[in-house]
């Protein structure tokens, strides 16, 4: 439950126009929900703004599904993260108004939920090479659902600077600018050293030499 949300219940009920045990029935699984294998945050979007994302790596088609119903069924956008597509196919027969988005490996639901004009400019995601795309597409599709306007930018890495730099107009309008890269990691820097906007860098275990499985 969001702090937008609680307030309009805490509102209706001041005002009469909802009881107060329709109310407690509202909060009843607040602010967390057991299940045999998980225990649901709902108190988190109140808490720090965002809604809890499922991690979905080494959780079963089941548990993803028994997690998911649970959150579609309140008034907030649901991710699952690093779902692939068999897994993602099996979660989706039991629960088809999710979507899937292979190259990203997330199930997403809710979009009637996305909160509209709550952040100030867009988000900027860029990837250093096409072999960064599926981190950066997770990285964009979370933001998109978090209510952020996103612009992506693929395929330009330090190896061809004029690349970025035929950007700089895009990445100068970013209120922030996710840098997706592998191989030697180095654009994160170069971007840093372009704009006066926060630069979020995510090494990705991508490439060789100097790679060193994500950490440069």
């Amino acid at each position: 439950m969001e702090r937008k949300q609680l307030a309009e219940l805490l509102t209706q009920v001041r005002d009469g126009k909802t009881t107060v045990s329709a109310a407690l029935a509202q909060l009843k699984q607040w602010p967390a929900e057991r299940l045999d294998f998980a225990c649901l945050d709902h108190h988190r979007p109140l808490r720090t703004g965002f809604p809890e994302v499922v991690y979905g790596e080494n959780k079963t088609p089941e548990q993803i599904v028994a997690i998911l119903k649970k959150m579609l069924a309140r008034p907030l956008v649901s991710m699952a993260t690093r779902v692939d597509s068999d897994k993602a196919a099996a979660v989706c027969r039991e629960l088809p108004d999710l979507e899937y988005h292979e190259t990203a490996r997330m199930l997403t639901g809710n979009r009637k939920h996305i909160a509209k004009d709550r952040y100030r400019g867009p988000v900027v995601v860029l990837s250093a090479g096409t072999s960064d795309i599926p981190i950066a597409e997770e990285a964009a599709i979370t933001a998109q659902y978090l209510g952020n306007p996103v612009e992506k930018v693929f395929d330009v890495g330090v190896a061809g600077i004029h690349r970025l730099l035929g950007r700089q107009q895009l990445i100068e309008a970013a209120t922030v600018l996710i840098v997706v890269a592998g191989m030697e990691g180095a654009l994160p820097s170069v971007v840093g050293g372009l704009v006066d906007k926060p630069v979020i860098a995510v090494p990705t275990s991508v490439g060789y030499g100097t790679g060193f499985g994500g950490i440069a």
